[in-house]
């Protein structure tokens, strides 16, 4: 079944078994971070993550975000995305996908090109050494903005 198919309860117990696999202790704070990552749809930085998280973990520290958020990532647990102004937002991967991204509005809106998941990249990179990822970020103006600026 794709990862994006399972109930939220399969996809947190993918996720504590991913954690058991690589060495990670499963802690509340971990949980919860991914939980919050699985629900949104916006691509959130670590303060909006950290805002929403408080309504739930009252007490959680922009740094225990930070830091969750880094282990997460260390571990292929979630995709961290950088953008123009160099502010990290972040996501679970729940399908092979790619990203465009608003200069304008920052907003990030996934789309899925499997033309480019098919292409062998150049002899010069495959030497380089062994590739993991493989991604494609398109920047520019989202429609929005466009709209906006004509006005």
């Amino acid at each position: 079944m794709p990862y994006n198919m399972k109930s939220l309860s399969e996809q947190l117990k993918d996720f504590e078994t991913s954690c058991r696999n690589s060495g990670l202790k499963i802690t509340h704070q971990r949980v919860e971070v991914f939980r919050e990552l699985l629900t949104a749809e916006d691509h959130p930085t670590a303060d909006l993550l950290c805002q929403r998280l408080r309504k739930n973990l009252p007490m959680i520290s922009l740094d225990t975000v930070y830091r969750t958020l880094a282990t997460l990532v260390k571990y292929g647990l979630i995709n961290r995305i950088e953008t123009p102004e160099s502010i990290a937002r972040f996501e679970v991967p729940k399908t092979r996908h790619h990203h465009l991204i608003c200069r304008s509005c920052g907003e990030i809106k996934d789309f899925i090109w499997s033309m480019i998941d098919g292409i062998s990249l150049p002899d010069e990179v495959q030497t380089w050494g062994r590739i993991d990822i493989k991604n494609m970020v398109a920047y520019g103006v989202c429609r929005k903005c466009l709209k906006k600026n004509q006005n």
